[in-house]
């Protein structure tokens, strides 16, 4: 499927569909550029020649040819998908997104660059071939004329005079679709709706075999089990199922050693592919379970719960726990494919759902602050039960847009830092202390609750070490508890065994565990060391 830009002239269709290209490993084309390499001729000389009927036909011409090429980034001049026949062609083909500005914005854009648009008359313009007659206006006049159409994609981006790499971040938000290289062979990210009933498709795309072993755990696999399976049976495959017990308790090394058992049973070769269908705990574990399966075979994951489709299924660190603390065995074993199918979180209980937004707010504290605009949405969750499905999440058209924005996060950091030497470690906010109080509680405080009251706890150290702000830690607290989260240490529980935890966390350098610290919202310091005393007293006087 080809990925569209489109939008009045101005609003950087070129500028931001070679950005995207760049970033996803595919070929870039300019449509008026490729006409202009077909007729040999500029589009100026085009219009003076042949007026704007010619140059639409050559326009449908070239938009039939590349639209039926390799999958690309297609850059759309200002009025292409003006002709339905055009605008069925680019919606059956791919996926449109419609950059919108105002019409100020546009002007000052497009006299920087004078002759190249002969629809407009441009102030100053220079151009050395006149317009057709009476072709030519005003920018304004033109995007009023098209608003009502420009405003009738479903997929919109308004842009501005933001730097074109935030804008690139936006779009492959809005598109729903990452490229992470840097471990390994790089690997393509897909967000949206009923990317489950997809798997089968994607592979045979990747040449993963005719057979797999599709891993589950005791909710996922009833749930969504037959479904992928379905999709994977269509395209010739032998399927098998495998379920684990649900929970952080069943992250052990015994179930690994079951699911060796079960790829050994199904006949998985070094060739053929497993899927994690499930939640953090089912991905890290197939996710080991296949980098030491015949020395390591390729994953796919098919994260369902908001944590892992935000955090934990993406980056590729797998492994398990230990009776002494969380994650102490792993490998960093990337997947092959991640699809993330945002109509299983209507499925979710709401106290799920909540875990999964506490490491939405991290990842707004670490390089995203417009993310916390969007919490007011899941308020209508609120009422739903604890255990209760969030319903309300179902055909939310802004749900898989806001998944994505918050991957985007932690994908530009493991870009940086694959291999977490450096920055990749502002991921762990929230997570020494939270590990701590989930190893403290025998996990009965969940994952995200427990990075939710850990990050106001590492706020309230950064605010004892003078590296954020007074109130910080208030702030967050707000945030988190504007979600159902909560934000304090639970009753009754052992500090020293918290502190006990956190000594033995992975994170560790030099003897000495390595905090990652909120300076404010939108800045984190990593590899800061903590004093015994200072972490004490921030616990003790926890309120």
């Amino acid at each position: 499927m080809h990925l569209y830009l489109y939008g009045p002239p101005g609003s950087g269709k070129s500028t931001l569909g070679k950005i995207l290209a760049r970033r996803l490993d595919l070929p870039f084309i300019d449509l008026d550029a490729f006409i202009e390499c077909t007729a040999k001729q500029r589009v100026p000389d085009i219009f003076a020649c042949e007026g704007e009927a010619g140059f639409r036909i050559r326009e449908t011409a070239a938009l039939d040819q590349v639209a039926h090429g390799a999958p690309a980034v297609i850059a759309l001049g200002g009025g292409a998908l003006l002709s339905e026949p055009n605008r069925v062609l680019a919606q059956a083909t791919g996926e449109v997104l419609c950059l919108q500005a105002d019409a100020v914005t546009l002007e000052a854009r497009v006299n920087r660059h004078p002759g190249k648009r002969p629809l407009l008359a441009v102030p100053n313009s220079g151009c050395a071939v006149p317009p057709h007659p009476g072709q030519a206006k005003p920018i304004g006049l033109l995007l009023a004329e098209r608003a009502s159409h420009y405003a009738s994609f479903a997929r919109r981006l308004p842009v501005s005079d933001l730097p074109p790499d935030v804008t690139a971040d936006r779009a492959q938000a809005a598109f729903g679709i990452f490229r992470i290289s840097g471990m390994g062979t790089a690997y393509t990210v897909r967000v949206g709706d009923r990317m489950l009933d997809a798997v089968g498709e994607h592979l045979s795309e990747l040449g993963c075999g005719d057979r797999t072993v599709v891993v589950g755990d005791t909710h996922t696999l009833p749930l969504y089990g037959e479904r992928v399976a379905a999709s994977l049976r269509a395209r010739g495959m032998a399927v098998s199922t495998f379920a684990i017990p649900a929970g952080e308790t069943t992250k052990t090394v015994e179930t690994v050693a079951s699911l060796w058992s079960a790829f050994l049973s199904s006949g998985i070769e070094r060739g053929h592919a497993v899927i994690a269908l499930g939640g953090g705990v089912v991905g890290d574990l197939t996710g080991f379970a296949a980098a030491t399966w015949l020395r390591g075979v390729r994953w796919i994951g098919l994260p369902t719960t908001l944590l892992a489709m935000v955090d934990s299924g993406l980056g590729g660190k797998t492994g398990a726990d230990l009776p002494q603390g969380k994650n102490l065995i792993g490998a960093f074993h990337p997947p092959s494919l991640v699809l993330a199918d945002t109509s299983t979180l209507a499925t979710l209980p709401a106290s799920e759902l909540r875990c999964g937004l506490a490491e939405a707010i991290k990842h707004a504290v670490i390089g995203d602050p417009g993310l916390l605009d969007d919490l007011p949405r899941f308020a209508v969750c609120e009422p739903c039960a604890d255990s209760a499905p969030c319903a309300c999440l179902a055909d939310a058209e802004w749900l898989a847009p806001f998944v994505a924005r918050a991957m985007a996060v932690k994908i530009r950091v493991i870009q940086q830092d694959p291999f977490e030497k450096g920055v990749r470690a502002a991921l762990n906010l929230g997570h020494t202390i939270g590990h701590g109080i989930e190893k403290a509680t025998r996990f009965a405080v969940r994952h995200g609750e427990a990075v939710a009251i850990g990050t106001v706890l590492e706020a309230q150290l950064a605010e004892a070490l003078g590296i954020a702000p007074s109130g910080l830690a208030a702030q967050l607290a707000a945030r988190f508890a504007q979600v159902g989260l909560p934000v304090k240490l639970p009753a009754g529980i052992d500090l020293e065994a918290v502190q006990a935890a956190m000594t033995l966390d992975k994170k560790k350098a030099g003897g000495k565990v390595r905090f990652a610290l909120p300076a404010a919202i939108g800045e984190v310091r990593t590899g800061v060391t903590v004093d015994d005393d200072t972490l004490s007293a921030v616990l003790r006087h926890a309120p």
